[in-house]
């Protein structure tokens, strides 16, 4: 399928010096939903303001819909939204002339059906003419996204969108991203709640110290790197693993109540009915067990400490 966005060799260095980012290459399909993660500081926002045109690149390119960000920028911002992290609104107008203002400022034609529709979608209609600096930060935020999107988007950034904001909005957001991912819109987003990348994304991106360390659809992100374990609850307590199960490498809890054994499913053999009988032998016995497989965040954690 097309790339959307096609970025290629892109790095940034500021000023003072700092390399926010380190020859950048990936490729995003039209239509899918994006997450790139990684800690603070990492290069996510950079990378985000330069797709936008916000921020100068210091080398490298940048394809939105297959135009150049540099030589043909209105072209290229036209087809963007983007979600801040910051909380900039104009103080002193109300909702429904910030949305209307935006689509205009793209060249859109007025359509009050669809600036009412979007914001609706975001519990905003009963806010239209309150003027912005009277809202609640979450309602800021709602507006932020209703103003993204006012243009009628192709490519939607969402920068850390639902950070410090309540679960209603949350709710809102993302039944938001799935109308838009129907109607074709790629999203790409940033956020620290894992859970919702977990939920959302068709493939994850993993940024750290500027370069980008893992792209890979999620799924099979979380089947390759994603650890199962295995918890025995013991009848007894056991003081220690004893000498002849350390090739399972077994960790006892602090209790001595429990044992867990990590496998890897895309071995031949998880070793699970070997372990199993060499506890018999060994005279260990359980009342229950139990299977865990890793979340998102704690491959995330994984990678990040790793790279």
């Amino acid at each position: 399928m097309r790339s959307v966005i096609s970025i290629n060799g892109l790095t940034k260095t500021y000023a003072g010096g700092f390399q926010a980012l380190k020859n950048v290459s990936l490729d995003i399909t039209r239509g899918e939903i994006f997450a790139l993660l990684g800690p603070n500081g990492a290069g996510k926002t950079t990378l985000i303001n330069v797709i936008c045109g916000i921020v100068n690149p210091s080398s490298g390119e940048v394809l939105v819909d297959g135009y150049d960000i540099t030589t043909e920028y209105r072209r290229t911002r036209s087809k963007i939204g983007l979600v801040p992290q910051e909380l900039a609104s104009e103080s002193f107008e109300t909702v429904w002339n910030t949305c209307r203002f935006s689509r205009g400022l793209y060249g859109k034609p007025a359509d009050p059906a669809y600036v009412e529709k979007v914001l609706k979608s975001l519990s905003l209609w009963d806010k239209k003419d309150t003027i912005s600096m009277q809202l609640s930060g979450g309602m800021k935020r709602r507006v932020l996204i209703a103003k993204a999107l006012a243009h009628e988007p192709e490519v939607l950034f969402l920068d850390e969108p639902t950070a410090g904001v309540d679960v209603e909005l949350r709710q809102d957001m993302w039944n938001v991203v799935a109308e838009l991912r129907e109607k074709g819109v790629t999203v790409i987003l940033t956020t620290h709640y894992i859970e919702e990348a977990e939920q959302l994304a068709d493939r994850v991106g993993v940024i750290n110290h500027g370069e980008i360390v893992l792209i890979e659809d999620k799924d099979k992100l979380m089947r390759d790197l994603g650890k199962k374990q295995l918890v025995l609850h013991l009848q007894e307590p056991l003081a220690s693993v004893p000498s002849q199960l350390a090739d399972y490498h077994l960790e006892l809890s602090e209790d001595q109540q429990e044992l867990t054994f990590t496998y890897d499913t895309q071995r031949n053999s998880t070793g699970i009915t070997a372990l199993l009988g060499e506890l018999r032998s060994a005279g260990i016995h359980f009342n229950d067990l139990q299977t865990t497989q890793s979340s998102l965040e704690d491959i995330f954690v994984d990678l990040v400490n790793k790279y």
